[in-house]
């Protein structure tokens, strides 16, 4: 986002009445000391000082997260951290047993982003890691001493660091739920978030024993999560996620409750130049950006101050007459609409609970893009827009999709080409046109240069089978 667009959200956040804003930065920030670190797109440290500043004005106070384990693609891509990779291919994690390198380099962050927070807490990450005991040495350790001692050790050392720098740590509790047994080693001071987005509540582990520990715990849903992407949101299953995890954190005694919102999945794709250089990281995922998202985080704010779980029906009419001044019919008409067979597609096959085709799929999303085109709002027709679009957008990939489930089919030949690149061709001008209606939605919030890039990584797949086809014709 740009600046002014996360003033303008940090002002959305505060009339919801939420206190706090978790950042995690990653190479946006304007690390000097580390200066392969910040990317093309990184604020100065002028701007991190100003929305700070601002934010503190409105009473909300920004932690910085600074993934120290895993999630650290972004860092480990550049030789200067080799010695740090827990893996040499896979970039995403770095070795615990690198302690003294680790130390001296998060110190270094740590100390950066001290110096521009304010906050009495610094969000270290730790979730996620997938490689736990994968080079030599930690696999020696992890059938020593256990897996879970090779995890806290390594967090140990990173909330100690925090601490000696007048800072609460913060991280995430998945893998602290998965390897409870070495716990109490942490500094009393730590602060866990169990993160549940909609799963089963022990999903990670055995939740009593976290709850045991005696450690300050929060909570943290999401209302942009795996699978979401630009042609899909499971809007039913974070609205849920609201109605059930929120009250489940107060009965269990949660100090405090963060919603979390994810633009990526956090995993990367390599582009390499050769086996063994690399050129970029690709994120795997990417979903449409929070703007189109203002239901859910009136939600989450209005769940707060709710004694009872969240009346999702009843929410969204209300939602609905106040913003769009739509009737109660209307409002339900948007909500099956936006709700519509949330499934995704996966190698031509529909992941659903129950047999679906293509063709059904693709039908119900007509159906919902129809419904939210006939409906008028009265006013806020700009964040309605958003919504339209989303909806527009998956059927423009699910309309793809059919077509590519034609083309991988047995009956499809040489003499079925020229069809396919009409229908192609025709999909591709309605691209030109939800792009420009993408940019223009967008547009304040965003580097145009990014915005490009989402419509051009958007429209791929599409463009490569033309290309591929019109070759043969």
């Amino acid at each position: 986002m740009t600046v002014s667009a996360l003033k303008d959200f940090a002002l959305q956040l505060k009339r919801y009445g939420i206190n706090t804003l978790i950042m995690e930065w990653e190479g946006t920030y304007p690390f000097d000391k580390n200066p392969l670190i910040p990317n093309r797109y990184a604020y100065s440290k002028r701007d991190i000082e100003s929305f700070i500043k601002y934010c503190n004005g409105l009473g909300i106070d920004v932690i910085p997260l600074q993934q120290s384990f895993g999630h650290v693609e972004y860092i480990l891509r550049h030789y200067k951290y080799k010695p740090l990779r827990e893996d040499e291919k896979d970039y995403s994690q770095v070795c615990p047993l690198q302690e003294d390198i680790d130390k001296a380099l998060f110190t270094d962050l740590y100390r950066e982003l001290i110096s521009t927070h304010t906050s009495k807490y610094i969000h270290i990450g730790g979730d996620e890691t997938y490689l736990l005991g994968h080079c030599p040495r930690c696999s020696q350790k992890a059938k020593t001493e256990g897996t879970s001692r090779l995890y806290i050790d390594y967090i140990k050392m990173l909330c100690e660091i925090v601490i000696s720098l007048g800072k609460r740590p913060i991280l995430w509790a998945d893998i602290a739920l998965k390897y409870p047994e070495a716990i109490k080693l942490l500094p009393k001071e730590t602060i866990f978030i169990d993160w549940n987005y909609g799963w089963d509540f022990n999903r990670f582990g055995d939740h009593q024993k976290l709850m045991e520990s005696g450690y300050e715990i929060w909570g943290s849903p999401a209302l942009r999560s795996h699978p979401d992407n630009y042609f899909l949101t499971q809007w039913e299953k974070h609205f849920k996620n609201i109605q059930d995890f929120i009250p489940a954190a107060r009965r269990l005694g949660y100090r405090g409750i963060v919603m979390t919102s994810w633009s990526t999945s956090g995993q990367y794709s390599t582009v390499h130049e050769s086996t063994t250089d690399i050129i970029d990281l690709y994120a795997i995922r990417h979903v449409y950006p929070i703007f189109g998202f203002n239901i859910l985080l009136a939600a989450y704010g209005a769940s707060l101050q709710l004694p009872e779980p969240l009346n999702i029906e009843k929410y969204i009419e209300q939602y609905c007459a106040e913003k769009f001044g739509f009737s109660k019919n209307q409002s339900a008409r948007f909500w099956n609409a936006l709700k519509s067979a949330p499934y995704e597609v996966n190698q031509g096959t529909v992941v659903a609970p129950f047999s679906l085709s293509v063709a059904a799929l693709l039908d119900s999303a007509k159906a919902a893009s129809k419904t939210l085109a006939d409906l008028q709002p009265g006013r806020n027709k700009i964040e309605f827009e958003h919504y339209r679009l989303m909806a527009e957008i998956r059927l423009q990939y699910l309309s793809y999709e059919s077509l590519e489930e034609f083309v991988n089919s047995a009956g499809f030949t040489k003499s079925d080409i020229p069809e396919v690149l009409s229908t192609l061709e025709s999909l591709l001008r309605n691209s030109k046109k939800l792009n420009n209606r993408f940019l223009a939605l967008n547009k304040s919030y965003f580097h145009p240069e990014e915005l490009n890039k989402e419509n051009e990584l958007r429209n791929s797949k599409i463009k490569l089978l033309y290309q591929r086809l019109a070759r043969i014709n």
